[in-house]
């Protein structure tokens, strides 16, 4: 289908994070069985709690717009998920692979930070209320897991694997 308004646009975005959310879905659980320190681990099984959510609310904005529900493949997740999945495959000290999981996991944020912002503007724009308060849910959680992990990192993590030899 060809995309003639910024509404067409606004679909094929919520169909790609669709895809972007079920991917990270997957990848979040093997992250956190790789992931030593307890509270990154947490963080992880905290976030996968907070995929199914968004996962739920996007399906909820397509039925706002009178739309079913698709999903379009996100190329873009299917290579932050696989340099994911890459980085667990590394054969590196427990602190240093910490420090790498966050660095994948805050690209995959910066993604749908990015992602999610663009939409609740163009909802915001078409006049969709309710559409951008759903977005908006998603797009402050996402945010806040950012700065969840930035502070995680900057803690412990980068520090104990500055040390490692």
């Amino acid at each position: 289908m060809a995309l003639k308004t910024l509404e067409d646009a606004l679909v094929e975005g919520l169909e790609d994070l669709v895809s972007a959310e079920s991917q990270i879905a997957e990848v979040l659980p093997k992250m956190a069985t790789k992931a030593t320190n307890k509270e990154l681990k947490t963080a992880f099984r905290d976030h996968l709690k907070q995929t199914k959510e968004h996962s739920k609310r996007l399906k909820q904005a397509f039925k706002l717009m009178g739309k079913k529900p698709q999903s379009k493949t996100c190329e873009a997740a299917k290579g932050l998920v696989e340099e994911g999945k890459s980085i667990i495959e590394e054969d590196a000290e427990p602190d240093v692979m910490d420090a790498m999981l966050i660095n994948a996991a805050q690209k995959v944020e910066h993604y749908e930070i990015a992602s999610y912002g663009t939409l609740c503007t163009w909802a915001k724009l078409l006049g969709l209320k309710e559409v951008h308060a759903v977005l908006a849910e998603t797009l402050n959680e996402e945010e806040q897991t950012d700065k969840n992990l930035t502070k995680l990192a900057k803690k412990s993590i980068n520090k104990n694997a500055i040390n490692k030899v």
